[in-house]
């Protein structure tokens, strides 16, 4: 996750795990140790597309994930952990209560991982009107 644990880093890691999007989407790589693209974000959480993209944005900033680029695709996946804080915070991801909206993010999350050929996305969001 982040490079050092900094007073700077502690603020922007905590500022990142404010929005519920993005805990969510921190929770579904922490409790699936994959990486995820955008499509499969989108489908899984039932988010729009650019939602998404902008709260990865906000991840990657903090330095809880990366991403890569796999010719149209883009993988994101948690960094590692290098810190004890950064141990902690997966922890915590892990331990999250499951309720009713972390179960259907790991149920549509599973349908959707199924769709993969060679275990990569290659279908993009099959939920059209999230797409936009």
């Amino acid at each position: 996750m982040s490079k050092t644990s900094s007073p700077e880093q502690a603020s922007a890691t905590f500022r990142a795990l404010s929005d519920p999007t993005r805990v969510r989407m921190l929770r579904l790589l922490a409790s699936n140790d994959t990486e995820l693209c955008v499509c499969e974000f989108v489908d899984s959480l039932q988010e729009r597309q650019y939602n998404v993209s902008r709260q990865l944005k906000v991840l990657v900033a903090a330095g809880l994930v990366d991403g890569r680029k796999d010719g149209r695709w883009v993988y994101y996946r948690l960094c590692p952990a290098t810190t004890a804080p950064d141990k902690h915070l997966r922890k915590l991801l892990g331990a999250l209560e499951v309720d009713e909206v972390l179960a259907q993010d790991q149920r549509r999350f599973e349908r959707r991982i199924g769709l993969r050929t060679d275990g990569q996305c290659r279908i993009g969001i099959q939920t059209p009107n999230l797409a936009e």
